[in-house]
């Protein structure tokens, strides 16, 4: 026995002595990194001033991106001395969180070079520079972050370097290579940036002395003239030379889908969990779809083996009953609104969430926005505090014929507005945000992960439900599986079209005939998946990876398991891809891919 204790004591004291070895290598190593990562935000937000904006650093909010050769190459060879410095940071030495940080840093270098050198979007997507600009301007006034003048102030500042930066847009994008899809769109994007002057800025001008209003009514004059020029380079020479071709391809494809999920599934494991998913959707909607029926025709026997077209009647049967309640043409954003505060009760009584008082506007979509999606959460960057968030909603085009019309309606019908609003705002991203802004620090804010995100969102639409928001309804139980349905076939038709080359006609078939969508969303959704590729897939594979992570938070503290608990647990490591919100969560190996 005495052996035993000396060598235990032995142990023990080896132990002692390897972990201040190990904590003092530790603290040497996660020093080196921190201050690594120190580094990277700051030079990310010189390189970005309009992102850097958007994440609350307002030291460059007088300044617009440089987008020239000689400024993309400096980005480049930034980018590559931070791969060799990551380079020389042993994961194995630092602490669990920073393991986390520096995977998502070398993850989103590899990334950014990637993007650069090969896919090359800032050659031929315009939509880059059209977002820029309006961003550059709704940034600085959509949040009180600063007092008014000042803010206005920097508005004159940026506005002045419009010519400059445009003319930059203009010897940068390779015409021939610009799709068809994306020239028009960003035609319609372009004038965006004065619809926001006007809104935003002129009504507050008020604010400024004589010789500051002065010189921004002169910085809007000369941004107007250089949008203008912009706006005849795209009409006259863009939409009749462009001839890209929209889709990225097999390989650029796979690359960019890795870089973007950040997570261990393929692109053929995705579309094969993918289609199963859709069958065992059509089933389960038509077991719900079933009582739904039968309260109009009670009569009815159902068969034992429906052919897939009788499940569809029937499904179809009970969206209609949906359908029947739409809200006015002009109501969308009242509707939204009532939403939101049913949905906020309904999370406090439960008592499934914390529900922070940070303040939610719903507003019209900017103009600048437009044309890709049909609503969207703005959230404050993390530095800024107690900021609003917009949940933005699209108008109707007004160019829309009343059948058109319509069929908007009855897609967003009322249901379908709840279930909006439980993705864009509560709980899903404006809760969610609000969570992860809490996060200390900005570093992991800028690397937050699109599955994460778009997963969680998703994932809140089917919680609501199961818990029992509006009284167990089982047509928002339809319409919240037929939402489901179409994240599933946003990853379908993903790859579909960028890799597998499907015509428009085949991509509405699947919309329209699988997914059950109305012809307004799916051939919104054959818009936005030519100009975007990778992003569709966020949705389901996020999805599967959140449900996968409560299913096994569930098995591992067993009777000890809270759903609040478990929620704000997971929201609170700044939105990482799951993978890695799991190893946190759980206490595993943090990944190192």
């Amino acid at each position: 026995m005495k052996r035993y204790c000396v060598t235990s004591a032995s142990v023990f004291v080896y132990l002692a002595l390897a972990a201040v070895a190990i904590s003092a290598d530790e603290s040497g190593m996660d020093a080196q990194f921190e201050e690594l990562a120190r580094r990277y935000v700051d030079d990310f937000t010189r390189f970005a001033p309009v992102s850097a904006t958007s994440l609350g650093d307002h030291r460059y909010d007088d300044q617009l991106d440089e987008i020239s050769e000689a400024a993309r190459n400096e980005r480049l060879r930034w980018t590559q001395e931070f791969i060799d410095k990551t380079n020389e940071i042993d994961p194995n030495a630092l602490s669990r969180k920073n393991q986390v940080d520096l995977t998502l840093l070398r993850h989103a270098l590899q990334s950014k070079l990637w993007r650069e050198t090969e896919l090359q979007e800032w050659a031929w997507n315009p939509l880059v520079y059209t977002r820029l600009t309006g961003s550059s301007i709704y940034g600085l006034m959509a949040r009180d972050f600063a007092p008014v003048g000042q803010r206005l102030n920097n508005v004159a500042k940026r506005l002045e370097q419009f010519p400059r930066l445009l003319e930059q847009v203009r010897e940068t994008i390779d015409i021939p290579r610009v799709p068809p899809v994306h020239a028009t769109t960003a035609v319609a994007q372009n004038k965006g940036v004065l619809n926001i002057l006007e809104n935003m800025v002129r009504p507050r001008m008020d604010a400024l002395s004589t010789a500051e209003r002065d010189r921004l009514t002169a910085a809007m004059k000369s941004a107007e003239d250089a949008i203008n020029v912009h706006q005849e380079w795209f009409e006259n020479e863009v939409v009749p030379q462009a001839g890209g071709n929209f889709r990225i391809g097999r390989d650029f494809f796979d690359r960019k889908l890795a870089y973007t999920l950040h997570t261990p599934l393929t692109r053929q494991q995705i579309r094969d969990l993918a289609d199963r998913r859709v069958e065992e959707l059509h089933q389960q909607m038509y077991e719900i779809a079933q009582p739904i029926y039968q309260q109009e025709y009670p009569l009815t026997r159902f068969p034992e083996n429906p052919s897939r077209e009788y499940r569809r009647a029937i499904i179809r049967f009970g969206l209609e009953q949906a359908y029947a309640e739409t809200p006015a043409a002009d109501e969308i954003v009242e509707t939204a609104e009532d939403s939101a505060e049913m949905a906020t009760r309904f999370l406090k009584e439960q008592d499934l969430i914390t529900v922070f008082p940070d303040p939610l506007e719903i507003i019209i979509m900017p103009e600048f926005q437009r044309g890709v999606s049909l609503a969207y959460c703005d959230s404050p960057g993390p530095l800024d505090k107690n900021e609003k968030t917009f949940y933005a909603v699209s108008p109707i085009p007004q160019k829309w014929s009343q059948k058109q019309v319509q069929s908007f309606l009855r897609e967003y019908n009322t249901r379908s507005l709840h279930v909006l609003t439980i993705h864009e705002a509560l709980p899903g991203h404006f809760l969610q945000l609000a969570h992860s802004n809490r996060y200390p620090g900005s570093f992991r804010h800028l690397f937050q992960s699109g599955p994460f995100v778009e997963g969680w969102a998703v994932y809140t639409e089917w919680m609501m439900c199961e818990e029992g928001f509006l009284d167990n309804d089982p047509l928002l139980q339809l319409i919240t599986l037929k939402w489901y349905l179409r994240d599933v076939t946003n990853a379908i038709l993903d790859q579909a079209i960028h890799v597998d080359g499907i015509s428009r006609d085949e991509a509405m078939q699947i919309m329209v005939e699988d997914a059950f969508q109305e012809e307004r969303e799916a051939a919104g959704k054959w818009t936005r998946a030519q100009l975007t590729s990778a992003q569709l897939s966020t949705y389901f594979v996020g999805y599967l990876e959140h449900v996968a992570l409560r299913q096994e938070a569930e098995r591992k503290w067993g009777e000890k398991f809270d759903l609040k608990t478990y929620h704000d647990t997971v929201l609170s490591f700044g939105s990482p891809p799951v993978q890695f919100a799991r190893a946190l969560l759980l206490d595993v190996d943090v990944p190192q891919n």
